[in-house]
């Protein structure tokens, strides 16, 4: 009788999900779980709440792309606890009142993170809320975001707002002035130029750790425009003092936090996850092999066999202690967490063949920032680490934003499963030398 495949389960349909389904489908039966019935383009999302109409190019439902066109199997369904000793996942269907067990030879966690760190979820505008907990305790309950028509329906209210905001000339302020804040400051400026807009930071500029290049150009940009910018500036809505040094006696008419990350793995237990590190901790232990392990306090030992790995956004994304890291942080966005999927995938077909493991990096995509200045300008970085001030600024103005618009098209192509897509971001995640990151020059 022929030997049936071992069964990989994918906790997440975003980016990496989407990504280990398609590598893995070949030698493995390949279930991919996700509480929302569609994929996003997280990094576009925010020029979707200023014109509506982009949702439509950054999203797709799952189950046509999953099932039909790469032929794995989906499930609509939160992952409410995985059991490392028993391989098995409980799972709470969409429109079930109670759970499901499934069982699984493999599991790759690609969940993700969510982006509210003074939310007790985490919630925000950039991610939609799918946890069943979360929507407890949701600034929008009205609103069913595991449905795309719900997503949808915030994203109108939010353009909405923003509009009557505009209408009468309401001063809007942006807290954060990293890549996030200052696209957010800049694609509301853009298209409503009657708001008054204000970013501020505790940094002493934009973007952060980028190269003074980068920082200086948006900068300039947001100067040019109208956006004021403060920073060395602690955020303390409740002092009047802070409010009249920022030029805002009477207060802003809204805020917009854009600091910070905070972990979402509600699912896993306790002995993996981080009792540090953005938004609190929470985040899953992982080693060099991508496999999760248990947290130092609890011994630091391969957790589940080494047959469960965590990739991307939900994992803690760095390995060992400062200073002497392992591997030092990785930002939480979207590249760096395909490279690791990509690791993971190997690392699960050689366990599986008895081979030794492979070792992960630092890698050369984790230094790549595409800065959006509203719809006609951006700049573009490159060859950053985790050093301060490190990198190049490469690409900028008109060019850099459509090279970001390439970017995102060609992207959501690949994980729609199309030709295009898959042909050009093949050679991205397949490139025989790194020029920069801490990867091998071969690997």
């Amino acid at each position: 009788m022929p030997v049936s495949k071992p069964r990989v389960l994918l906790v997440g349909g975003q980016f990496t999900g989407n990504f280990c389904a398609r590598d893995l489908k070949k030698h493995f039966h390949v279930t991919v779980v996700d509480a929302k019935e569609y994929f996003e383009y997280t990094p576009g999302v925010l020029r979707a709440y200023v014109k509506p109409c982009h949702l439509d190019s950054l999203t797709f439902t799952l189950q046509p792309v999953l099932e039909r066109s790469m032929g794995v199997k989906f499930i609509w369904g939160e992952v409410k606890n995985l059991d490392g000793d028993r391989k098995t996942a409980t799972i709470k269907t969409i429109f079930s009142s109670t759970t499901d067990e499934i069982s699984f030879d493999y599991c790759i966690i690609c969940a993700g993170c969510n982006f509210g760190p003074f939310k007790p979820m985490g919630e925000s505008l950039w991610f939609p809320t799918i946890h069943e907990e979360a929507r407890k305790v949701s600034d929008w309950p009205h609103i069913d975001e595991r449905f795309i028509e719900g997503r949808r329906r915030h994203v109108l209210e939010e353009f909405h707002k923003l509009h009557d905001l505009n209408k009468k000339k309401a001063s809007i302020l942006v807290v954060g002035a990293g890549f996030i804040g200052v696209e957010w400051a800049t694609e509301i400026e853009h298209f409503f130029p009657d708001t008054k807009m204000t970013i501020i930071d505790f940094l002493p500029r934009c973007l952060g750790p980028l190269p003074d290049s980068a920082a200086g150009y948006c900068s300039e940009y947001m100067s040019a425009v109208g956006i004021k910018e403060f920073y060395n500036c602690k955020y303390d809505p409740k002092s009047d003092a802070f409010w009249k040094g920022i030029e805002l006696p009477e207060k802003a008419d809204v805020e917009y936090i854009c600091i910070g990350v905070k972990a979402s793995n509600y699912f896993m237990p306790k002995c993996v996850l981080s009792d540090k590190g953005p938004g609190g901790g929470g985040w899953i232990h992982f080693n060099k092999y991508m496999q999760v392990v248990k947290k130092p306090t609890e011994g630091g030992d391969v957790w589940a066999d080494g047959k469960i790995f965590a990739v991307g956004d939900c994992n803690l994304g760095c390995i060992g202690e400062p200073p002497n890291f392992e591997m030092p942080p990785i930002p939480k966005i979207s590249y760096p967490g395909e490279e690791q999927a990509l690791h993971a995938c190997v690392n699960l077909e050689r366990i599986h063949k008895n081979k030794s493991l492979k070792p992960t990096w630092w890698p050369w995509g984790a230094g790549m920032f595409a800065t959006s200045l509203g719809p006609h300008d951006a700049c573009f970085v490159m060859a950053a680490n985790e050093n301060k001030g490190s990198g190049y600024m490469v690409n900028w103005w008109i060019p850099a934003a459509l090279q970001k618009e390439v970017i995102e098209t060609s992207k959501i192509d690949e994980c729609r499963n199309g030709c295009m897509g898959i042909l050009i971001w093949h050679f991205v995640h397949h490139t025989p030398v790194h020029l920069f990151g801490k990867g091998p020059w071969i690997p």
